[in-house]
């Protein structure tokens, strides 16, 4: 058996019984990272003689039966988060040089509970787009297909986990950025209600959207760390199973949808109310909220920009755009922004109240992932249409601008072989509840959630 193939609880089993040790583990793991790294790019710093020391005292801790709860599991955070003595470029070279002198509050919980970090994960410059690409690090490939986008901006901490360089990594969601590389990748990735999972001390930009969240192979994963990075969650962390009341919109009334995802999702219900879910067709009756997420999230990273110390005219092309697309809104603009936010939160309480229901179901992603480089073509009723990635990703800003949870789960194949994704989101503090929905949804799907090696273009799952 190789561990490195198992989900993290699998893999904390086989460190708990002796099956394998903490060193031993680290090193499959290490060497994964090595074979795939120059396929896929994963891997913005590699922290392996931190993670040996931290391996060897976790055997000593499992010998003596006193380590926390991940004691000896490897794992991966993604570029942009504080590990104190070590560099935080966040994508961007205008940061090659920064150090951090603390550790983030959510790392720290990991690290106490006996988490092995052997490396930080690829984003794109300061974790502003939806793909994963900078000029610092290169290019992040999808392991599905090395030729396509494996999302972003939590990017490598997907492509890591689906490809077995850990199985479980610490993302950032401020627009999709959990969920987006999840859903292109077939993996689990969960953001949590606003503020459950202390994100300080961290960069500055975008403190009223980011949460940090698990991105893992399994739903029980991702709530065994949840379990233990949610510190700050306020609500009911053990529900009861409720499969009544459970509200669905395969497009939200707005959003572009390919006809093979609509396909999947269909087939996801239909096997839902075979289980005996109780389904109910409503949506929020919202238009698209991709102006005011771009509004808040734009302008905030150019006044933060504008504040910094760093010359912006050295940034990136990508981030540079983004930033320059924030200039152009003022402070009156932002307001009214924030207002909207309020408003969008009023209608998904209503859509909720109005059926006593507490979950809501749609896709994550409208289509496929697409080759590298491109504006994706999006198939819409065979009708081929240029759309940016802000329309592609229509499902995903309502949680961040409103502090919602939601959950990504695999949910199929699309024509093209890429993975499907599917959202199950619920109000604020409703953590737990989704999580619970989301294993049982999970459980009905039956995806493999073993690790994918690419192989010339084409892929292997490995069981």
């Amino acid at each position: 058996m190789q561990e490195i193939s198992l989900t993290a609880s699998l893999q904390l089993a086989a460190l708990d019984s002796g099956q394998i040790s903490a060193a031993e583990l680290l090193e499959q793991t290490i060497a994964r990272a090595e074979e795939l790294g120059p396929i896929l790019n994963p891997i913005a710093l590699k922290l392996y003689g931190r993670a040996r020391q931290a391996a060897e005292e976790a055997d000593r801790k499992l010998a003596a039966g006193n380590g926390g709860r991940l004691c000896g599991l490897p794992i991966t955070i993604k570029d942009s988060q504080f590990l104190a003595g070590y560099p935080c470029a966040n994508g961007s070279q205008l940061l090659s040089d920064f150090i951090p002198i603390e550790t983030c509050r959510a790392i720290e919980l990991l690290e106490q509970q006996g988490a092995v970090i052997f490396a930080k994960t690829t984003c794109p410059e300061f974790s502003l787009t939806g793909v994963t690409h900078s000029e610092m690090y290169g290019l992040t490939s999808n392991p599905w297909n090395p030729e396509r986008t494996c999302g972003g901006s939590s990017g490598g901490a997907a492509v890591a986990v689906a490809s077995g360089i850990g199985a479980f990594s610490l993302g950032g969601d401020g627009g999709g950025s959990i969920r987006i590389p999840a859903g292109f990748c077939g993996i689990v990735g969960f953001k949590p209600s606003f503020g459950a999972v202390p994100r300080e001390p961290c960069f500055p930009s975008w403190q009223s959207i980011v949460s940090y969240g698990p991105m893992t192979r399994s739903v029980a994963d991702a709530r065994l760390f949840f379990d233990i990075i949610g510190e700050n969650f306020q609500g009911n962390t053990n529900p009861r199973l409720n499969k009544h009341g459970i509200i669905f919109s395969e497009d939200l009334g707005f959003a572009p949808v390919n006809s093979d995802v609509r396909a999947a999702f269909r087939s996801a219900l239909e096997r839902m109310r075979q289980a005996g879910f109780q389904l109910i067709e409503d949506n929020p009756g919202l238009t698209s909220s991709v102006e005011t997420w771009a509004i808040t999230a734009c302008y905030d990273a150019a006044e933060n920009a504008r504040g910094s110390a760093y010359n912006i005219d050295y940034l990136g092309e990508v981030a540079k755009g983004f930033i320059d697309f924030g200039e152009q809104f003022s402070a009156d603009d932002f307001e009214q922004a924030q207002h909207q936010r309020q408003v969008i939160r009023e209608h998904y309480d209503q859509m909720f109240a109005r059926h006593d229901a507490r979950i809501l179901i749609t896709p994550t992603l409208g289509c496929e992932a697409f080759p590298h480089g491109t504006i994706h073509p999006h198939k819409i009723d065979d009708t081929h249409i240029q759309l940016p990635w802000l329309d592609w990703a229509s499902f995903l800003y309502d949680a961040n601008l409103t502090g919602m949870p939601a959950c990504t789960i695999p949910m199929g194949l699309g024509d093209e072989g890429l993975p499907l994704s599917l959202q199950i989101l619920g109000p604020v503090g409703s953590d737990y509840e989704v999580l619970r929905i989301a294993q049982e949804i999970e459980k009905l799907l039956a995806w493999d959630n073993s690790i994918v090696t690419p192989s010339g273009g084409t892929l292997e799952q490995t069981a």
